[in-house]
C-alpha cells in the first residue's frame, strides 16, 4: 500500500452493556461497509474509542476485521497515544496483527512542542515497514502539528498521508501546495470534504461515513473523477448530518444513529456515556433517507 486514497470510515467499537466489546454488532458493521464499497476501515482511532481499549482488546478487534473481510478491503490500524515508547511498540506489533497502513495521533495531553512531535513521529515510522499516516486533530489533543512540521515528516519515507483533522481549511491548503510526491492529505473534517479535495485532497477518514456509507464512497468516487456537481450535491446532502454527529462527543451521536437502525447498542465506555434522548431523536431525523 503506497497511497490511501478514497472512502474510508473511522469505524465505531460497540459496546455490550457491561462494557465488554460487542463482537457481533462489529461484524454487522464491518458488513455493512463491504457491502458499501468503502475503500478502507480505520480501527482503534477516536472514533473507536481507542483510548479505553486495552492491547488484548485491540488485537482482539484486529484479529476479528482481518478475519471477516479476508483482503477484501483495506485495514489501517489506530496506534497512538500520548507515550512514544508505547506507541513504537504497538506500532511494531501492527503488521503481525494484519494491520496494511497505521495512523498515528499526535500525543494528547502532553502538548508537545513541534520539534517533539518531529522526534516522536520520526521515532514511530522507525519502528515499523508499513505506511504510516499522520493524525492531527488539535480539538481534542491540544496540540496543532503545523504545516511546516507535517511537511518535514513527509520527508520520512514511511510517512505518506495525514489525516488531517484541524478543521483550518489555511493550513490543509498549505500541507496539499507543498506536500512532496507521493505524500497525500485526507479529511478528517467531515464538514471540509468538499473544498479539502477540491483543492487536492485524496479522500476521506470519515465519521459520517459510518452512517451512511454509500453515500460517503459515492461522494468521494465523484471528487476523485472530477466529477464535481455530484460531488457537490452529495456533501450538501449531507452536511446537516456532518455537523449532527457532533452535537455530543464523537462517537456518540454515531452510536445513537446505528443504534436506531438496530445494528449495535449505543453503549460508551467511560467517561463517555449513552447519547441523550434529544441526540437519539436527532439522529433519527437526520438518518432518514440517506441510505
Amino acid at each position: 500500500m503506497n497511497t490511501i486514497k478514497g472512502s474510508w470510515v473511522a469505524l465505531v467499537t460497540p459496546f455490550l452493556h457491561d462494557g465488554k466489546i460487542d463482537f457481533a454488532a462489529f461484524e454487522k458493521l464491518v458488513a455493512m461497509h463491504l457491502a458499501a464499497r468503502t475503500d478502507g476501515i480505520v480501527i482503534c482511532g477516536t472514533t473507536g474509542e481507542s483510548a479505553t481499549l486495552c492491547f488484548e482488546e485491540k488485537k482482539a478487534l484486529m484479529q476479528a476485521v482481518k478475519k471477516q473481510t479476508a483482503g477484501q478491503i483495506a485495514i489501517m490500524f489506530g496506534t497512538g497515544s500520548n507515550d512514544t515508547q508505547a506507541t513504537c511498540e504497538l506500532t511494531a506489533k501492527a503488521a503481525e496483527l494484519g494491520a496494511d497502513a497505521v495512523l498515528v495521533v499526535t500525543p494528547y495531553y502532553n502538548k508537545p512542542p513541534q520539534e517533539g512531535l518531529k522526534q516522536h513521529f520520526k521515532a514511530v515510522a522507525a519502528a515499523t515497514k508499513l505506511p504510516v499516516v499522520l493524525y492531527n486533530v488539535p480539538g481534542r489533543t491540544g496540540c496543532n502539528m503545523t504545516a511546516d512540521t507535517t511537511l518535514e515528516l513527509a520527508e520520512t519515507s514511511n510517512i505518506i498521508a495525514v489525516k488531517e483533522a484541524s478543521g483550518n481549511l489555511d493550513q490543509a491548503m498549505e500541507i496539499i501546495r507543498r506536500a512532496p510526491q507521493g505524500f497525500a492529505l485526507l479529511s478528517g473534517e467531515d464538514a471540509l470534504n468538499l473544498p479539502i479535495l477540491a483543492c487536492g485532497g485524496v479522500g476521506t477518514i470519515s465519521v459520517t461515513a459510518n452512517v451512511a456509507p454509500k453515500l460517503m464512497k459515492q461522494f468521494n468516487d465523484a471528487a476523485l473523477s472530477a466529477d464535481w456537481n455530484t460531488a457537490r450535491a452529495i456533501h450538501f446532502k449531507l452536511l446537516d448530518l456532518h455537523h449532527g454527529l457532533f452535537v455530543e462527543t464523537n462517537p456518540l451521536p454515531t452510536k445513537a444513529a446505528l443504534a436506531n437502525r438496530g445494528l449495535m447498542n449505543d453503549f460508551a465506555r467511560l467517561p463517555l456515556c449513552q447519547p441523550s434522548p434529544k441526540t437519539r431523536e436527532l439522529m433519527q431525523k437526520m438518518a432518514a433517507g440517506l441510505e
